[in-house]
C-alpha cells in the first residue's frame, strides 16, 4: 500500500466531474477505500486552483494531483489512487509491470468516461443510487457459528452408526480397506486416501474421530479457537469419509468438506470469542455500520473478501450445477415438468408432508418444477448483483426450506441454508437479529490482515477458483476439453474433497423398488428384517429423521436402483447378517431373530407407492406395494450344518 501522509497538506487530491451520478457513485466507494490517505473534491470547486491543468482534462477524467503539484489522469490516476487502500497496489503493479495493461485499461476507461450515462444505469440497477461499502462481521460470525452447528450434527450422526457400517465388525470394514490399500499402494496411499485411521483403525479409534470432530464443532459453535476448530474439523471429518466407502459418498459430505476447507481462511484468529462475551468496544458512542446502528462493538479486521466470493462461488456451483444436470441429462421428466409426479414416493426417506406432496393436481407439481428450475438455473447469478443478491439467498432459502419438509436430506438444506447467511451483510441481520446479539460483533476496522495470511489467501484462492472452473468446464464439455494441467491439478486436490463436482437427481426415478431382507432358521418360514427409517410395513408412515443421516437406509435405496454384484457391500451385510453382528443389527429397527442368527438370510424386491386419501382412509395403509421377485438368493454360511 503506499504510504498515507500524517499530514492531511501532503494528501494527494482527487478531482472529478461533480455534475456526474456515475462519477459521484464511484468516488464514494473510492472515498470507503482510501480513507483519509486521498483528499476528494469536484472539479467544479476547485479547477480554478489549477490553471495549468486544461478545463477539457477535468471533463474527460478524474485528476490525482499531488502536492509536489504532478498530474495524472483517467485509468492511471484511478490506481493510483487505489493505491492507497489496503490490498489494491497490486492493480498500480500491473499497470505499470505487465506489457499490454497500460493500453488496455486507458482504452477501457476511455469508453466507459464518453459513455458514463449508459453505464449509470446498471450500476444503479445493482448498486442503487448511492454506494455503500458492507461489512460482513456479523455474516462471518452467524455462518461460522451454523457451520460449527452443521458440523455437530454430522459427527453426532457418525457416532452410532461407524461401528456398523466401516468397524471391524461392520459392512465395510474399515481395517481391511486400508490393509488392502498397503499392499496395493507404497507412500502414495497416504495422499490418495489421507485419514488419520492410518494410526489406528479399531472401532474405539473411529468413535474418537467422531467424537472429536463433536467436540471441535462445538468449539466452533461457541467460538472458541474457532480457525484451529476448524481445521480440526475438517481434518477429522475427511478422516471418516476417506475410509467410509459407499456410506460416506453422498454429495453433502464433500460440500461439507469444501465450505469447511475454505472457512479456515474465513474465520478469525483469535482464541476466546464466544457468544455470550460481549467485545470490548472502541467508542462510548454507537457506530454506524451501513446505514444502521449496532452499537459498541470491538474492533477487528474485516473478513476476507477473496474468501466470502470463493465460498459465494461455492454456493452457485453447487446450486446451478443442480439445475444444469437435470437438463444435461436429457430425463424426459424433467423436460417434461413432470419429474414431481414421481419424486416425492421415489426419493430416499420422504416425510409425512411428502405423502400429502404426491396427492397434488399435476398443474401444481408442474409450476412446483418451474419454479425450481428458475431457482436453480437463473437465481444462482443474482449472487453476482449486490441489489439482488439478498433475494437470491430468500429464493434459494425457501427451496431448500421446501425440500426439507418433504424429504429426509440429512444436513444438506441447513449447510445449503448456511452458504445463503453469505449473501448477507451486517446491516441487514441486524434488523432481524436480537440487538445483543449484533452487539457483541466487533466493528470493522481498516487495518490489514497480517501479510502472511494475504499470502495464504492469495494462494488457495489461485489453487481453488482455476481448478473449480476447469472442474466447473468439465461437467459441461466433458473432461477431454480441459488441458493436461487443469486434469493433473483437479486429480491432485481428488483426495481431499477440496473441488467437487455437484448435481443432485439428474435422472428422476419413476419407481421405487425397496428390497426387504428375510431371514428363515429352516428355510421355509421367513420372517423380515425392520429397517429403522426406510420404508417397510405399509402401515408405519414416512418418519422425520433429518438431519440425522441413517447411511444404511440411504444405500438400502441406492443398492435397489441396480442389483446385489454391482452393490458388494450389500453381499457383506447378508454376510454380517448371518453371523448376527451386533453392530451391524443396531442399526436396525427388529432383530426377528433375537436368540441367534438365521441359517438363511435373502432379500427380495417390491414396488412402493404412496396410497391416496381414499385407500388410506379405509386401510390407515401410507404405502401399497407389489411383489417383483428376487434380489438375492437363499444363502447361508458354509458353517452352518
Amino acid at each position: 500500500m503506499t504510504q498515507c501522509p500524517d499530514d492531511p497538506r501532503d494528501r494527494p487530491l482527487l478531482v472529478y466531474d461533480g455534475d456526474c451520478s456515475f462519477c459521484r457513485f464511484w468516488i464514494d466507494d473510492w472515498k470507503s477505500l482510501t480513507g483519509d490517505c486521498v483528499a476528494y473534491a469536484p472539479f467544479q470547486e476547485v479547477a480554478s486552483q489549477f490553471p495549468e491543468i486544461p478545463p477539457e482534462n477535468f471533463r474527460k477524467s478524474v485528476q490525482l494531483i499531488t502536492p509536489d503539484h504532478r498530474v495524472w489522469g483517467g485509468a492511471e490516476a484511478v490506481f493510483r489512487t487505489l493505491a492507497y487502500a489496503p490490498g489494491r497496489q497490486w492493480m498500480l503493479w500491473f499497470y505499470e509491470n505487465v506489457p499490454g495493461v497500460a493500453p488496455i485499461s486507458e482504452a477501457c476507461y476511455r469508453a466507459v468516461a464518453a459513455h458514463r450515462s449508459f453505464f449509470y444505469k446498471p450500476t444503479r440497477l445493482l448498486w442503487g443510487k448511492r454506494f455503500v461499502r458492507p461489512s460482513y462481521l456479523l455474516t462471518r460470525w452467524l455462518f461460522l457459528r451454523w457451520l460449527g452447528l452443521v458440523y455437530l450434527i454430522a459427527f453426532l450422526s457418525l457416532w452410532s452408526q461407524l461401528p456398523g457400517l466401516v468397524g471391524q465388525h461392520g459392512i465395510l470394514p474399515a481395517a481391511k480397506f486400508l490393509d488392502a490399500l498397503r499392499q496395493g499402494f507404497g507412500s502414495e496411499r497416504y495422499w490418495l486416501f489421507p485419514t488419520l485411521a492410518w494410526l489406528d483403525s479399531s472401532d474405539t479409534f473411529l468413535r474418537f474421530l467422531a467424537g472429536g470432530g463433536a467436540l471441535f464443532s462445538l468449539l466452533v459453535a461457541l467460538g472458541i479457537a474457532t480457525a484451529p476448530s476448524l481445521i480440526a474439523a475438517w481434518l477429522l471429518y475427511l478422516s471418516v469419509v476417506s475410509v467410509g466407502g459407499d456410506f460416506m459418498s453422498f454429495q453433502w459430505d464433500v460440500l461439507l468438506l469444501e465450505a469447511g476447507f475454505l472457512s479456515i481462511f474465513f474465520a478469525p484468529w483469535r482464541l476466546f470469542a464466544p457468544p455470550w462475551r460481549k467485545s470490548p468496544s472502541r467508542e462510548p458512542a454507537s457506530q454506524e455500520l451501513g446505514g444502521t446502528a449496532l452499537g459498541n462493538r470491538g474492533v477487528e479486521a474485516p473478513p476476507s473478501s477473496t474468501i466470502l466470493w470463493l465460498l459465494r462461488w461455492l454456493l452457485f456451483r453447487f446450486i446451478f450445477l443442480s439445475g444444469s444436470v437435470k437438463l444435461l441429462s436429457g430425463d424426459p421428466t424433467w423436460r417434461n415438468l413432470t419429474a414431481l409426479k414421481f419424486h416425492y414416493y421415489t426419493q430416499p426417506l420422504p416425510t409425512p408432508l411428502a405423502w400429502y406432496a404426491n396427492q397434488l393436481p399435476d398443474w401444481f407439481q408442474k409450476l412446483s418444477v418451474l419454479f425450481m428450475f428458475g431457482v436453480e438455473l437463473a437465481v444462482p447469478f443474482f449472487i453476482f448483483a449486490p441489489r439482488l443478491r439478498f433475494a437470491a439467498a430468500a429464493l434459494v432459502a425457501s427451496l431448500q426450506v421446501l425440500i426439507g419438509l418433504t424429504g429426509n436430506y440429512t444436513f444438506f438444506n441447513l449447510l445449503t441454508l448456511g452458504l445463503c447467511l453469505l449473501l448477507l451483510d451486517d446491516a441487514l441481520l441486524s434488523r432481524f437479529l436480537p440487538h445483543f446479539l449484533a452487539a457483541r460483533v466487533g466493528e470493522a476496522s481498516a487495518a490489514r490482515r497480517p501479510r502472511g495470511r494475504r499470502y495464504v489467501t492469495a494462494a488457495v484462492a489461485l489453487v481453488i477458483l482455476p481448478a473449480s472452473v476447469a472442474q466447473m468446464a468439465g461437467r459441461f464439455w466433458g473432461g477431454t476439453v480441459l488441458p493436461q494441467p487443469a486434469i493433473r491439478l483437479l486429480n491432485w486436490l481428488s483426495p481431499f474433497h477440496i473441488v467437487n463436482g455437484y448435481g443432485l437427481f439428474a435422472v428422476m426415478t419413476t419407481s421405487r423398488l425397496e428390497i426387504v431382507v428375510e431371514g428363515s432358521m429352516d428355510g421355509t418360514t421367513w420372517s423380515d428384517y425392520e429397517f429403522k427409517y426406510k420404508p417397510g410395513d405399509v402401515r408405519r408412515p414416512p418418519p422425520w429423521v433429518e438431519p440425522h443421516q441413517p447411511r444404511l437406509d440411504w444405500q438400502m435405496w441406492f443398492a435397489a436402483l441396480g442389483n446385489y454384484q454391482e452393490n458388494r457391500w450389500f453381499v457383506n451385510f447378508m454376510v454380517r447378517l448371518l453371523e448376527g453382528s451386533p453392530a451391524v443389527l443396531g442399526l436396525l429397527q427388529k432383530n426377528p431373530f433375537p436368540t441367534g442368527p438365521p441359517r438363511y438370510i435373502r432379500a427380495l424386491v417390491y414396488d412402493y407407492h404412496f396410497t391416496d386419501f381414499a385407500t388410506r382412509r379405509a386401510t390407515g395403509n401410507w404405502w401399497r406395494r407389489e411383489f417383483k421377485g428376487s434380489y438375492f438368493p437363499v444363502a447361508s454360511l458354509r458353517q452352518n450344518p
